[in-house]
């Protein structure tokens, strides 16, 4: 009996943390996805552009404010800010492009959680699991970018 528990309980587990995993998607357009609990994360490089895309959706809205901000807290903790962020979809979506996403990508492969920060609203994005997907998306950034 506890036997069928435990496996009950095992097979719950792995049907359920599936759906808040980090996940590489491999193509044309190299995607990183996260959907979780607090928001969806999506990464993005299109070599047809040689850009870094990184779209922050949460379970509500942003509110327009000067600077972002992303901190990644763990082992390799970094703060990186920017002004050139753009809300879309009525501030359902940020979003932050650049021609390189070193420091974005070592946050989230190297730390615990990523905190996205908009003047006083802040969105915590845990990091379990997120290092295989990263290191996916980067050897395929990599082979896109030949």
């Amino acid at each position: 009996m506890l036997d069928q528990i435990l496996r009950a309980f095992v097979l719950l587990l792995l049907t359920t943390s599936s759906a808040f995993a980090w996940e590489a998607r491999l193509g044309q357009i190299c995607e990183l996805i996260h959907d979780g609990d607090t928001a969806s994360v999506r990464v993005t490089f299109d070599p047809a552009i040689s850009e870094y895309a990184i779209a922050i959706t949460p379970k509500g809205a942003w509110k327009q404010r000067p600077l972002f901000a992303m901190r990644f807290d763990g082992p390799r903790g970094l703060t990186i800010t920017t002004d050139r962020h753009v809300l879309s979809g009525g501030g359902a979506t940020l979003t932050v492009t650049d021609s390189g996403f070193g420091n974005v990508l070592n946050g989230l492969e190297f730390n615990h959680t990523a905190t996205a920060l908009l003047g006083d609203q802040s969105v915590a994005v845990p990091l379990a699991g997120a290092a295989p997907a990263v290191q996916e998306f980067r050897a395929c950034a990599a082979g896109l970018n030949v």
